[in-house]
C-alpha cells in the first residue's frame, strides 16, 4: 500500500530534468543584457534630431549614418549633401558635421571648413597669431583647416564643410561655388536648405 503513492512520486522526480532544462532556460534570457557600446555623442545627438533626410547608399558607422543629410549629386561635381541650420547654428552644425566626418574614418587632413560669414573660432584664435604661420598650418596639412570662403589661399580638400552663418543672397552666392570648387569628393553646406537649393 505504501508503493502506490510512493511509486508516482519516483516517476515524478524522474521528470525532474524537465524542470532543470527550464531551470536552464531562464538563465539564459539576461544573457543578452549587455552590450550596450560607445555609441552616444554628447554634442551630436541633438542635432542629428534636426537632420530629416539620410543617406542609404553612403557606407558608415552608425553615429555618421543617422546625421548624413541626403546627398544630392551635380553632374561631375562633388557630392552635395545639406544639413539645415540656421545663421546662428550653421558653425556649430558645421562642427557636428565634422565629428561625423571623422567617426565615419576620414582623416582630419581630408577636411576643409569654410564660413560664408564671421572666421570660424579656430581660424580667429589661429589668425591672432599672424596670417603666415596660420597658412602655414595649410600647407603642413596636419589637421583639419578652417578659413573663409572666399579666402584666395584655401587649397582644395577631398571633403569640404561648408557653414553658411552669413544670411545675405550676396554672401551665399559667393561662398557656394567657391566651396564646390574647393571639395573634390563631397561638399556639405550647413544653412537653409531653401536658400542653398535657389543658389546652386
Amino acid at each position: 500500500m505504501p508503493l502506490i503513492p510512493e511509486e508516482p512520486q519516483i516517476h515524478e522526480s524522474v521528470t525532474g530534468p524537465l524542470a532543470a532544462a527550464g531551470g536552464t532556460r531562464t538563465p539564459q534570457a539576461p544573457r543578452p543584457v549587455p552590450v550596450p557600446g560607445p555609441r552616444p555623442g554628447p554634442r551630436p545627438a541633438p542635432p542629428r534630431a534636426t537632420r530629416t533626410h539620410s543617406s542609404p547608399g553612403r557606407p558608415g558607422p552608425v553615429r555618421p549614418a543617422q546625421a548624413n543629410p541626403q546627398p544630392q549629386q551635380t553632374g561631375g561635381s562633388p557630392q552635395i549633401q545639406l544639413v539645415s541650420a540656421t545663421v546662428a547654428t550653421a558653425v556649430s552644425a558645421a562642427d557636428d558635421a565634422v565629428d561625423n566626418l571623422l567617426d565615419s574614418g576620414r582623416a582630419p587632413t581630408d577636411i576643409l571648413v569654410l564660413t560664408s560669414g564671421d572666421q570660424h573660432p579656430w581660424a580667429q584664435h589661429e589668425l591672432s597669431f599672424g596670417a603666415e604661420s596660420y597658412w602655414r598650418q595649410q600647407d603642413e596639412a596636419g589637421d583639419v583647416f578652417y578659413a573663409a570662403a572666399t579666402a584666395a589661399q584655401a587649397v582644395k580638400r577631398p571633403v569640404v564643410v561648408l557653414a553658411m552663418n552669413d544670411g545675405t543672397d550676396e554672401a551665399t552666392s559667393a561662398a557656394l561655388p567657391a566651396a564646390l570648387a574647393l571639395a573634390g569628393e563631397i561638399l556639405v553646406v550647413c544653412g537653409d536648405p531653401e536658400r542653398v537649393n535657389t543658389l546652386m
